[in-house]
């Protein structure tokens, strides 16, 4: 949908990159770094002072508190984090539980490492974990359950009570849990809570996450992984033949965005709220069906008023005619059937654009 943004010259509101740029003491840290000398292969899994300055965020958000050198991996971006996480981690014919929709690579990546796939249906409007289906899913070839809250693309987070629920069955089972983290900043109506936080379930998960979506810096491909000592061992194995390591100056850069004061992370969730605002709204008085989001930075929509056959004919008419480029959601389930008559916009844009793009769909757009 970007290369056909591209072609038609449409304001792209798919693909979920901002279209502004991160802080200035970010980027001037990476550029000292650079001036520096820090250009060569940085240690495997992370400079020191990054692992350090992950688990001193880890601990400030969760209350956890990690080893920097024997819990916690650097990575290439959190798609890494995810590869080595399940190549180290899930062997071929162990059963993996995603719940649909979901980002893409999830499913990519376990078909990779040769496991068996079930999936879970969270439903509109409100996309709650259906916990009796997902208590009879669980088998005993079961190896882990892999969850993204706050969750793309439908926006929801996951409630302490879903958590709650979600821990107990893998306890009871001996299930890991695997947890893509990466929106945690960017949340509105509820509070963020890491599975690993709860009761009994440190020693069991894997925590990913990133620093492109919390500071709108999408690529420099930073990530990492939060484990216990005998989970890390395992992703550490996959990722030192899948990158080995991560750009050293970004990685300097990094260390100190994770050190940004609390008023960072304030100021970021008041703009994004405006943002989501504007593309809700705007939405709803366009004659879309929106679903409630209340974090990350995407808002998924019923495009059924319209009168399109699916997801993929309504966003190719969308970028084609209206000059709006969205993302059909068929592409995040199995079956693609699920998701046809959902599409998914982006609000990590700035408020000019955003506006533009509601005015063009408000002026073309037709029930």
């Amino acid at each position: 949908m970007s290369m056909l943004a591209i072609k038609y010259g449409a304001i792209n509101l798919g693909q979920g990159f901002p279209s502004f740029d991160g802080p200035e003491f970010v980027k001037e840290a990476a550029i000292q770094a650079i001036r520096d000398g820090k250009n060569q292969y940085a240690r495997g899994f992370g400079i020191p002072d990054l692992n350090i300055a992950i688990a001193e965020r880890f601990k400030k958000d969760t209350g956890l508190v990690v080893d920097p050198d024997k819990e916690v991996t650097v990575t290439t971006g959190c798609t890494e984090a995810i590869g080595a996480t399940i190549l180290g981690l899930i062997n071929p014919g162990d059963e993996v539980i995603l719940f649909a929709p979901f980002y893409d690579s999830y499913n990519a990546t376990l078909s990779m490492a040769g496991a068996t796939i079930k999936t879970i249906t969270l439903r509109p409007p409100d996309f709650a974990v259906p916990i009796e289906e997902l208590k009879s899913t669980i088998s005993k070839n079961t190896r882990a359950i892999l969850i993204n809250t706050p969750h793309n693309p439908t926006g929801k987070m996951f409630t302490r009570e879903e958590l709650n629920s979600i821990a107990s069955l893998c306890i009871e089972n001996d299930v890991l849990v695997l947890t893509d983290e990466v929106y945690h900043k960017l949340t509105f109506d509820m509070e963020h809570i890491s599975i690993a936080s709860l009761p009994g379930m440190f020693e069991r998960t894997v925590t990913m996450n990133s620093l492109g979506k919390t500071f709108s810096l999408t690529g420099w491909k930073i990530g990492w992984a939060i484990a216990p000592p005998h989970l890390t061992w395992g992703l550490r194995q996959a990722h030192t033949f899948i990158t080995f390591s991560t750009s050293h100056p970004f990685q300097c850069g990094a260390a100190v965005a994770l050190r940004a004061p609390d008023s960072y992370f304030i100021e970021l969730k008041r703009d994004y709220m405006v943002k989501r605002a504007i593309l809700m709204e705007g939405s709803k008085a366009i004659g879309f069906k929106v679903f409630p989001s209340s974090g990350t930075f995407f808002v998924l929509v019923d495009h059924t008023p319209f009168g399109f056959e699916n997801d993929v004919a309504f966003c190719e008419y969308l970028i084609k005619e209206v000059g709006v480029a969205a993302i059909p959601s068929s592409v995040f389930y199995l079956n693609p059937e699920e998701g046809k008559n959902l599409v998914r916009f982006t609000f990590c844009k700035d408020e000019e654009t955003l506006r533009a793009a509601v005015e063009r769909m408000k002026e073309k757009l037709r029930k």
